[in-house]
């Protein structure tokens, strides 16, 4: 394989970029490890929310990765199903966030559980897009600052797995033919958990950016199903090994064809909420709507979804507050 990287690297929290030049396709290799733990473990959600959640994570980078923009890529998903809500995002700098709304009472029946939550921990099904989020729909966002046009692309939530579910999204919009394959999992040690989970992701280039304008149509065709053929022959074991590294992974894939791999996008589980954000955010809203907001103290509580974190607000603080908006 072709790379200036080192090839014992580790790929935790990653994005490995690699093209195959001989197929007219280009790829990431996508894997999350310790930015997991941080956001599922914090929020203790059961298997069956915080897996799907991984593995939109793990698109989230995937897909945000495989684009210019410089701003931040948001997936998110709403259903009427037992999860109600997944959002995730991911700045081109690399902080990775996400969080998941659900109801424990549907999901107990969803999981064949009745009202035994004590069954809440089991895996998430197969074909568990149908099953836990219902009818609804995904949407996927890039937004670039106040002064730019906010893209987003949104279709129906069809399919019984996310990788199924981002596919009818590409064969739906103007974007290049593209395969996903997604893998997540929560291992214990120990008494200690953690997840892991990764993407494999490849696109057909334009025949003008492959260098193969010569190249038949009939020929091309031939060189995207290879591609995606070999993409799907990674096995579960394989995309989440820590020990194998992410070089040596594309390599036993893609050996006839010659994968390049280029420099490593680095991921960081960091949330971007701040006391800064919150003011601004009740400064939007008349002071006297703020009251449903009350504690017990009498104080503005305002929970970040995200990462849990809380922000008090006593008359003292409003006041500054709406002082500064006069």
């Amino acid at each position: 394989m072709a790379s200036s990287e080192d090839p014992h690297a580790s790929d935790d929290d990653q994005a490995l970029p690699f093209q195959l030049d001989a197929l007219g396709v280009r790829g990431r290799l996508v894997r999350l490890g310790p930015s997991l733990d941080a956001v599922i473990e914090r929020h203790g959600y059961p298997l069956a929310v915080a897996r799907p959640l991984a593995e939109a994570m793990v698109l989230c980078a995937a897909l945000a990765t495989s684009l210019k923009y410089d701003g931040i890529f948001t997936l998110q998903i709403s259903g009427d199903g037992p999860i109600r809500l997944l959002v995730t995002d991911l700045t081109t700098d690399g902080a990775l966030r996400g969080y998941a709304q659900f109801d424990s009472w549907k999901l107990a029946v969803a999981l064949g559980a009745g009202q035994d939550k004590t069954l809440l921990g089991g895996d998430a099904p197969e074909g568990y897009v149908p099953k836990l989020f219902g009818r609804g729909r995904l949407a996927f966002t890039v937004d670039q600052g106040q002064h730019t046009q906010r893209y987003q692309g949104v279709v129906p939530l069809e399919g019984a797995t996310l990788a199924d579910c981002a596919h009818t999204y590409f064969r739906q919009s103007e974007q290049l033919p593209t395969g996903i394959k997604i893998e997540a999992r929560r291992t214990s040690d120990g008494g200690t958990h953690h997840w892991r989970a990764a993407a494999l992701m490849v696109q057909q280039m334009p025949e003008f950016d492959a260098g193969r304008i010569d190249v038949d149509r009939e020929q091309r065709e031939d060189d995207w199903r290879k591609a995606v053929i070999l993409m799907a022959s990674a096995t579960e074991k394989e995309m989440l090994d820590p020990g194998l590294p992410g070089t040596t992974l594309l390599h036993r894939l893609f050996y006839e064809d010659g994968a390049r791999a280029f420099p490593r996008r680095p991921f960081v589980a960091r949330c971007r909420c701040s006391r800064e954000r919150i003011d601004r955010v009740l400064r939007s809203i008349k002071r006297e709507e703020l009251d449903d907001l009350r504690d017990s103290t009498g104080r503005v509580a305002v929970k970040c979804e995200f990462c849990s974190t809380e922000y008090a607000y006593d008359d003292r603080d409003l006041d500054r507050i709406y002082a500064s908006a006069a």
